[in-house]
C-alpha cells in the first residue's frame, strides 16, 4: 500500500491520534492492498476524521511528525 498522504493539514503544532486497526475490519478494496497484515495503524485528526492508514506504528509516528504533527498513541 503505498498512498500519497494529502489529507494532512498545512498549519503546523497539530495533534494527531494513531490507533490500530484491524485489517478484517477495513473495505475488502483496501483489504486487497494490504496483503497479508492483520493490523495496520491509522492516524487521524483531532476532529477524528482519518488522514492515514500505513503498515507499522514507528511509521505512523514517523509520517506525523514528518508533517509537524504531534502523535499520540490511542488504544
Amino acid at each position: 500500500m503505498n498512498t500519497p498522504f494529502q489529507n494532512f493539514p498545512k498549519d503546523g503544532g497539530r495533534m494527531v491520534y494513531v490507533r490500530p486497526i484491524q485489517v478484517a475490519d477495513l473495505p475488502e478494496d483496501l483489504r486487497e492492498q494490504i496483503g497479508d497484515l492483520e493490523v495496520i495503524y491509522a492516524v487521524h485528526g483531532a476532529d477524528g476524521q482519518r488522514l492515514a492508514l500505513v503498515a507499522d506504528r514507528k511509521l505512523a509516528f514517523h509520517l506525523a511528525r514528518q508533517h509537524d504533527a504531534t502523535p499520540m498513541s490511542v488504544h
